[in-house]
């Protein structure tokens, strides 16, 4: 499936048109390379590393999701990697 929409159905952007900027601008990696694509393909077992507006986030891709369904829903397609707390380099 599309980044664009994977980072759209996993509720990380708030619309596709977003998600299609915040990857045009190269701020995304897919497995480690950047993306400036909104067509790169994300399969499950990716790991993407995310620029939020407070933190960089790591996940990794469990399933792709089939719609835009509840946060619950999209949170269960994805595993966080770089755990608040888990390592002393992640913690605030």
């Amino acid at each position: 499936m599309r980044i664009d929409k994977v980072l759209w159905f996993l509720r990380f952007s708030g619309s596709r048109g977003m998600a299609q900027n915040w990857v045009a601008d190269g701020h995304i990696r897919l497995n480690g390379r950047r993306v400036e694509r909104p067509s790169a393909d994300v399969k499950c077992g990716d790991v993407l590393v995310l620029p939020l507006p407070t933190r960089v986030s790591v996940i990794e891709v469990l399933s792709i999701p089939e719609r835009r369904g509840p946060a619950l829903e999209a949170q269960g397609c994805y595993r966080v990697l770089d755990d608040l707390g888990a390592t002393p380099l992640a913690r605030p």
